[in-house]
């Protein structure tokens, strides 16, 4: 059985910075490419950022430069580290295997002064 269990998150001050995990069993993590999501409110869900098992990583636009996707694949852990915060970043992040419809649970980002 596939889970994906999330941590992190929280209120933050725009400029703040928070870092998501992403615990992953089930699966043989350091072959699988992951990926972290998101969902503002009242949008569609779409991709902040991806890390394929060699570590080659990917951005959303909105994003680069302040976030930075990491992996340890001896703790089968996915990060997601998020500075420079912006009100806009708010929305639930979601971690997931790419290419799989494997999600973790979900865990809001709140950023407001």
């Amino acid at each position: 059985q596939v889970q994906l269990v999330q941590s992190g998150g929280g209120l933050v001050q725009p400029g703040g910075s928070l870092r998501l995990s992403c615990a992953a069993s089930g699966i043989i993590f350091r072959l699988k490419p992951m990926g972290w999501y998101r969902q503002a409110p009242g949008k569609e869900r779409e991709l902040v950022a991806t890390i394929t098992a060699g570590r080659i990583t990917n951005y959303a636009e909105s994003v680069k430069g302040r976030f930075t996707i990491s992996r340890d694949n001896a703790k089968n852990t996915v990060y997601l580290q998020m500075n420079s915060l912006k009100v806009e970043d708010t929305a639930v992040y979601y971690c997931k295997v790419v290419g799989v419809d494997y999600w973790g649970e979900g865990t809001l980002v709140t950023v407001s002064s």
